[in-house]
């Protein structure tokens, strides 16, 4: 008899005994397959069906009964599961130059001790499988699809702060997100624009529906039209048969969040505009227009009016995108929200890291509610985040942060330089830093500066001239 699914064996006695069936065992489990062939705990042969001997080749009148399995069968598996006591389901294994498809299971007795084992050919012919393996295709696209969708993690009241900027900003959010209309997010780096659209998607009535973002600032010009419209087949080399989705398609009934919308190059505005106007998009290679059903958030730590005025952005997908903007106010105009974003991120830093928590020194707080905040609560984050690590006392003290990692040596013979000459030359400092520790990559200085790569070169041509 066969055993409870979680035993995943077979009982050799009852088998040898006969105890399962008037017919005998062996050949009641043949009858179910395309051959099958059983071994006792040496690997020797105890038992073939008239199927199996047909499939390698052998007469039914040559004595097997007794021969060592891999005198006859050299790659077979069979000795791994007797080692193993596992069993294998649905492996390929190839016979006198045919595939099969195979499981093998181990024979054990009464008290669970593995006797032998037997294999089973279930399918000689791949070509009836062809329908299974092609649904285990369509799944795996769609499983990989599935990874490039940012879920929305973050509701509105993930918004910390209690300042009046705040709450009208979580106001305004509220208001939008009873609206199916585009909305344009407005703010610097690092103020939180994602974490405000995952928000206004999660109050919506799309928030059954995908959350699906997109950095156009990191996506080289060659890739944008293939990332966002998807690609149909054979537009180029190595795409899928099937052809390939875009992030348009994947955001199909729910949200689609463009950041750093600024950066998407002129020729794809017009294909964007097409989106947003008629609801169509047409896939890279094809000529077939397919129906999405999308609600766009679309962000910008840039100016679109002027790049509107410089002809760098098309002035009819600019207001297409500003039906309703939404300006995230820079952290240095809501100062009295540090307090209560410090003790959020140091919580939440100490639960992944499993640190031990530490305090905020009083002159560590003094100098957070004086600092400018370039990089606003994303590099709040990343300097808390540092003097977790930094601080050896059982408070975080402003040298912890990097305080006076910027500021310039200043020779007290020589006049003092005025302020936008300091400030220029800590902004220097600070850019070379962080170049000497990334080895030069630009992206990764801009990371560990809490500022965008747009940001850093920016930055950088200011300090050249």
């Amino acid at each position: 008899m066969i055993k409870h699914k979680a035993e995943q064996h077979i009982c050799l006695d009852e088998l040898l005994s006969g105890q399962t069936s008037k017919q005998h065992p062996f050949e009641l489990l043949s009858s179910l397959c395309e051959g099958a062939i059983a071994v006792d705990s040496d690997c020797r042969i105890i038992w073939m069906s008239p199927k199996y001997r047909q499939l390698i080749n052998i007469s039914e009148n040559k004595e097997l009964i007794g021969t060592p399995i891999e005198d006859l069968l050299p790659n077979t598996q069979l000795p791994r599961v007797l080692k193993s006591g596992k069993p294998t389901f649905v492996d390929l294994m190839q016979i006198n130059s045919r595939w099969c498809v195979v499981t093998r299971m181990p024979l054990k007795d009464n008290d669970g001790t593995v006797m032998g084992a037997i294999g089973f050919i279930f399918y000689t012919d791949l070509e009836s499988l062809r329908p299974l393996f092609d649904k285990f295709a369509r799944l795996k696209r769609q499983l990989e699809q599935q990874k490039l969708i940012r879920p929305s993690r973050y509701a509105l009241d993930d918004l910390i702060g209690q300042s009046s900027i705040i709450q009208q900003l979580k106001r305004q959010a509220r208001r939008a997100a009873l609206l199916d209309t585009t909305v344009l997010l407005l703010g610097e780096t690092g103020t939180g624009k994602e974490l405000l659209a995952q928000g206004i998607h999660h109050a919506s009535q799309r928030n059954g529906g995908p959350f699906v973002g997109i950095n156009m600032a990191a996506l080289p010009e060659s890739l944008v039209e293939a990332e966002l419209f998807g690609a149909a087949p054979g537009a180029y080399t190595g795409i899928d048969k099937s052809g390939r989705k875009g992030k348009i398609q994947l955001a199909n009934g729910g949200t689609l969040f463009l950041d750093e919308i600024a950066e998407i190059p002129l020729t794809m505005q017009a294909k964007l505009l097409r989106v947003l106007q008629e609801r169509e998009v047409e896939a890279l290679g094809s000529n077939r227009l397919e129906q999405v059903d999308v609600r766009i958030i679309a962000a910008t730590s840039g100016n679109l009016k002027q790049l509107v005025d410089e002809g760098k952005f098309r002035a009819d997908l600019y207001y297409r995108l500003n039906v309703l903007p939404i300006r995230l106010a820079p952290l240095r105009e809501r100062r009295e929200d540090i307090p209560l974003l410090c003790s959020h991120i140091l919580k939440n830093i100490h639960q992944q890291a499993q640190l031990p928590a530490l305090a905020l020194a009083e002159s560590t707080l003094q100098w957070l509610l004086q600092y400018s905040w370039p990089g606003n609560v994303r590099e709040l984050h990343n300097r808390l985040e540092r003097g977790c690590v930094m601080a050896e006392g059982i408070a975080i003290e402003p040298e912890d942060l990097g305080a006076f990692d910027d500021l310039p040596c200043v020779n007290p013979n020589t006049l003092s330089p005025s302020l936008p000459d300091t400030r220029l030359k800590a902004e220097q400092s600070a850019l070379k830093h962080a170049l000497r520790q990334t080895g030069g990559n630009k992206s990764s200085a801009a990371k560990l500066l809490g500022i965008s790569r747009a940001t850093l070169y920016e930055r950088l041509k200011k300090c050249q001239d």
